[in-house]
């Protein structure tokens, strides 16, 4: 056993004001271990609210790494400094909330007409279509975050759930089915009769191409998956279908899949799901191929971000 001290990266907070404090720690410990111990102390500071990291170091150490990693093996005597996160929340919470808000706003739309639009009216085969699309995309969201997804980190900012919910359920959820369930698009419209909204070979061209961009999403999830066994953080290059053009191509098929609903409907509503969308996935995007490049190095192959041979 070894002792190493912890004190508060400024202040000591509010759950946690006897920092600083003295650990006794096995040699094979790790950061996790250390929170753990800390949150035995305070039982109110739980670990997921913890962010450990070296004496004057802003970054925080990664729950897997040993101490004997990170302090360089001199353990005894050794200090780390504790700063609080803030209230939290876990990844899978804030991914079903934020998907499940169109699951609830689109059918409210879409049946209740009277009620948005003052009457009733049949709906074309474009509204039929898209309010699927929507329906289906965000119920396979919803089962990849129960079944698929496996987090690399376990919680966020608590904050984050309303910030992130309020981008899919503003965005795609009451702007984007207000906008496309309109009685400007329903059937005998003049937006719809004769144009290429009303062609069922369109509209069956475009549901092929929008399956094809899901089912795509789909396997890049999977794939992602498979590289991480259950309960870590282990990273690994991911190969194969997309992932021999781009880092990211679940973000890519994603877009693809969302203009295929642009093309279908032609609206502003959808152009600005789209645009914004898209501008935070090329983000999420290039920060990770930054990573995959700077973790990997030359081992890394040679691809883009998200655009294959652009970006």
């Amino acid at each position: 056993m070894v002792t190493i001290t912890v004190s508060a990266a400024a202040r000591p907070p509010a759950l946690a004001k006897g920092l600083p404090i003295t650990l006794d720690v096995s040699e094979e410990a790790t950061v996790k271990d250390v929170k753990t111990k800390i949150a035995e102390k305070f039982p109110k500071f739980k670990t997921a609210r913890q962010k450990l990291s070296l004496k004057g170091e802003k970054k925080g150490l990664d729950d897997e790494a040993k101490l004997t990693t990170v302090l360089g093996g001199k353990l005894d005597g050794a200090e780390l400094q504790v700063k609080d996160l803030g209230p939290q929340v876990s990844w899978r919470t804030v991914f079903l909330v934020e998907y499940g808000g169109p699951l609830l706003i689109h059918p409210w739309i879409y049946y209740f007409q009277k009620a948005w639009y003052g009457r009733e009216f049949e709906h074309s085969a474009l509204q039929k279509y898209v309010f699927a699309f929507v329906m289906l995309h965000f119920l396979k969201r919803e089962l990849e975050t129960l079944f698929v997804h496996r987090f690399s980190h376990g919680t966020m900012p608590l904050f984050n759930i309303f910030k992130n919910s309020a981008h899919y359920h503003i965005l795609s959820g009451f702007m984007l089915a207000f906008d496309v369930y309109a009685p400007k698009f329903r059937e005998g419209s003049y937006r719809i009769v004769g144009s290429y909204r009303d062609n069922e070979t369109y509209l069956w061209a475009f549901a092929g191409l929008w399956a094809l961009a899901e089912v795509s999403n789909l396997h890049t999830h999977i794939t992602l998956r498979n590289l991480r066994p259950p309960g870590t953080r282990v990273r690994a290059i991911p190969r194969g279908f997309g992932f021999n053009l781009v880092s990211c191509p679940n973000y890519l098929f994603e877009i693809f899949a969302w203009a295929v609903i642009c093309a279908m409907t032609n609206t502003l509503s959808a152009y600005i799901f789209l645009v914004v969308a898209s501008v935070q996935m090329i983000l999420w995007a290039l920060k990770k191929h930054h990573n995959y490049k700077k973790e990997f190095g030359k081992e890394y192959p040679r691809r883009k971000a998200i655009i294959p041979f652009i970006l």
